[in-house]
């Protein structure tokens, strides 16, 4: 790894354009719109105006991190074609999306919807069930933010071949994206994304262009796998079956309810852009994690007996072969290694700047002084983002091992509030009661589960948890009955 094209100063340049250059956009995008009223719909929604273009762009970098390119080609090569499976679940969160997504917009835009509380509070009318929902929010969000945070630090050194060290990297970029949230909310987030966007999706077609190349195709690679590794073209056994299936549907739901994916669905121009904005995304799976399988599996051939831990630089070592070809594939991994990078950036973005909302509206706002301005409310959310981006700083520094398995629950947990979308959005009987208990003993039995280490079947720990809330949710609700008069109008609110 001493030969890497972007060791030493280089990869130092590049690091610094892509981290000015978000600079750039947050300071133009806040020098555009000094004159906007900051209410809390402009900061956090975007003024609930984004077009299909940068709706795109916003919703394929809160589904796809950099981490999506240098952690599942890795994953591609030690499994093999069972890992085909991660384009599957990404075209399952686009039908998870549309489960649901066309109804809330459409309340989202008649009661001013902010965050996904404000349609939990306007639906049940609960603060037991709301306050559950939000703690939920952020229990997920604040696990999201630290992956990401260790993925910033991680792959900048792996790309630069340690060049620039972990936590530098860290700080760097960190302090970068609060900066540019800080100054444009989400319109900055949202052309952060963009840019990001255009440039991994250019880098990725090109990395998979450079390694049939240079290293050989999919079909030569599958004959090599067959010859050294027949298991990496196997099937998986009956278990592995539903644990393949357990996956995904965990992650169907599980991402398509991710706060920062709602707080999109709100912030779309219109349910014309939302519908063709998830349309286009119906096609990124095959060009992004498809592009990404094939990658890993050519690596496959291209460096093969690499250990696990050797495995996880398969990207940067392909990427830097490649790059050493001619100046083309120079400047095309440039702009890929600068993409991942950003990409793991703008998901971090996407995540604080909800989790900021979150705490400023539905917890400062609702509960700690409901009669705070939008100006205030942001202010308090800006500032306590900082102080929790902080903490998670000292964790990320040198994660202790005794709180990474705090850190490995997040869509067991999250997912414990679909209910309240799946349900709630067309069934006008669902009880805030049954609800609360449905959630508070699927977030009881995943939290066991999950730390005890018991997946009955192969079966996600949320799943079982979920599988009981589905049961008292539905159950309970037809004991306690909604009042006719609530319900007619519950229906109303809904329709």
């Amino acid at each position: 790894m001493n030969d890497l094209a972007f060791s030493g100063s280089s990869g130092i340049i590049i690091m610094l354009f892509y981290g000015f250059l978000m600079l750039f956009i947050g300071f133009i995008t806040y020098w555009r719109n000094r004159g906007l009223h900051q209410s809390n719909k402009e900061f956090y929604l975007g003024g609930g105006n984004l077009s299909v273009f940068v709706l795109f762009f916003t919703f394929f970098a809160t589904q796809y991190s950099g981490n999506t390119v240098v952690g599942y080609a890795p994953t591609a090569y030690r499994m093999g074609f069972l890992w085909i499976q991660s384009i599957t679940f990404f075209i399952l969160i686009v039908i998870g999306y549309l489960m649901f997504a066309p109804r809330l917009y459409a309340l989202s835009k008649k009661y001013q919807f902010i965050t996904p509380s404000d349609y939990i509070d306007k639906r049940f009318k609960s603060k037991a069930v709301t306050l559950l929902a939000s703690l939920l929010m952020l229990y997920g969000l604040g696990n999201f933010l630290l992956e990401q945070i260790i993925a910033i630090g991680h792959g900048v050194s792996g790309l630069t071949g340690g060049t620039i060290p972990y936590q530098a990297a860290v700080v760097f970029f960190v302090t970068v994206m609060i900066i540019y949230g800080w100054l444009g909310g989400m319109r900055s987030v949202a052309y952060t994304d963009t840019m990001q966007g255009i440039a991994l999706l250019f880098g990725v077609a090109i990395l998979l262009i450079g390694s049939m190349i240079y290293f050989g195709g999919l079909p030569s690679a599958t004959e090599y796998a067959a010859t050294i590794s027949p298991e990496k073209l196997g099937v998986p056994d009956s278990s592995g079956i539903l644990s393949w299936y357990s996956m995904l549907i965990l992650v169907m739901i599980g991402a398509a309810i991710y706060p920062h994916a709602i707080q999109r669905i709100f912030a779309a121009k219109s349910e014309k852009s939302l519908k063709k904005s998830l349309s286009w995304m119906a096609w990124m799976p095959f060009v992004t994690s498809g592009f990404v399988f094939i990658i890993g599996i050519i690596g496959i051939q291209a460096f093969p007996g690499l250990s696990e831990g050797d495995s996880e630089q398969l990207v940067g070592m392909m990427a830097n072969h490649i790059a050493m070809q001619n100046p083309f594939f120079y400047w095309a991994m440039v702009l890929l290694f600068g993409g991942i990078v950003a990409a793991i950036i703008s998901t971090a973005d996407s995540v604080l700047l909800t989790l900021s909302s979150v705490i400023s509206k539905d917890i400062y706002g609702r509960y700690i002084n409901k009669n705070a301005s939008d100006k205030k409310q942001i202010l308090v959310g800006k500032l306590t983002g900082v102080a929790i981006v902080i903490i998670l700083l000292l964790v990320a520094w040198y994660p202790p091992a005794t709180l990474y398995r705090i850190f490995i629950l997040k869509f067991e947990l999250l997912i414990q509030i679909a209910p309240a979308f799946l349900l709630g959005l067309y069934w006008k009987q669902l009880h805030r009661h049954a609800l609360f208990t449905g959630m508070l003993a699927g977030t009881i039995i995943a939290s066991i589960m999950a730390f005890t280490g018991q997946q009955p079947f192969g079966i996600a720990s949320g799943l079982w948890g979920l599988a009981v809330n589905f049961i008292l949710c539905i159950s309970l609700s037809f004991f306690l009955k909604v009042p006719k008069n609530e319900a007619e109008m519950l229906q109303k609110e809904i329709s």
